[in-house]
């Protein structure tokens, strides 16, 4: 039996939310071990002069604990 935890991260990119979450799981993968899997919870753009500059995700990153 395998017990897993669940954190929240937020990650940015200036090209889009898919490279967002790809950044986001290869910085959790650096300092979590057993990275399974993510649901991305919320996506925000920041915007200036009409233009937007930021595409950012919040994820919960489901990680299972070493025994």
């Amino acid at each position: 039996m395998s017990v897993a935890r669940i954190t929240e991260i937020t990650a940015e990119s200036n090209k889009s939310f898919e490279d967002a979450v790809q950044l986001g799981i290869a910085r959790a993968n650096k300092t979590l071990k057993n990275v399974k899997g993510a649901w991305i919870q919320d996506q925000k753009v920041t915007v200036e002069g009409g233009v937007i500059k930021q595409y950012r995700v919040t994820m919960k990153v489901t990680f299972v604990l070493e025994d």
